[in-house]
């Protein structure tokens, strides 16, 4: 099957979801959503305590090499069931989400473009980016209202962990996007990304 694989990336709370949810509601069927977060490792042999303070911002925590085998089964016309996590727990659930192939695949994350097989995978790479204070405001609500996290633990985790590996590891994976925006809700960027995959899905059929 043909499908155009493009990988959304950038720090936390920098804009990711937004605009790959504007480019879902786009081209709406066409396009089915794999995001890099649900392939955190699966921890049972550790306790809810340790698994808090299990640095989830590192590309070692994250299974990255299954990620890559979804991608390729959905490249060639393969559904997949890919992992859920709960954020609640720390830890992946027994859920799984059942993805048909479809022509356009966005994979979002922040750590998707550190890992060369995937960027090699990709037709399009998207780096968002936005103010530091912005990013962690946004953090901060969301954790709070999505995922049952508490201030004080919102707080240790972003000054530990999220903060030092977002300028290890994230932030030099700028340089390696095609695209690189400075909003989620950029329109001008948007349009260029829209245009870009319409002439690929014509050239494609």
């Amino acid at each position: 099957m043909n499908c155009i694989i493009i990988g959304v990336a950038g720090g936390t709370g920098s804009g990711k979801s937004t605009f790959t949810n504007r480019l879902k509601e786009e081209f709406s069927e066409d396009v089915a959503v794999i995001y890099h977060d649900n392939y955190y490792r699966r921890q049972d042999d550790i306790s809810f305590e340790d698994r808090k303070k299990v640095n989830y911002d590192h590309p070692d925590s994250l299974e990255t090499q299954l990620l890559l085998e979804h991608l390729h089964m959905l490249k060639d016309g393969l559904a997949v069931d890919c992992p859920v996590y709960d954020y609640s727990r720390h830890n992946r659930s027994d859920q799984t989400v059942h993805i048909e192939p479809r022509k356009i695949i966005l994979a979002e994350g922040i750590l998707l473009l550190a890992d060369k097989r995937i960027r090699d995978l990709l037709d399009i790479k998207i780096y968002v980016e936005a103010d530091a204070d912005e990013r962690i405001l946004r953090r901060v609500v969301r954790d709070v209202k999505e995922r049952g996290r508490d201030i004080d633990n919102i707080v240790e985790q972003y000054l530990t962990t999220v903060k030092p590996m977002h300028y290890l590891y994230v932030e030099p994976t700028r340089a390696m996007a095609d695209i690189v925006i400075n909003s989620g809700m950029n329109n001008v960027a948007f349009d260029i990304v829209r245009s870009r995959i319409q002439l690929m899905l014509e050239a494609a059929d």
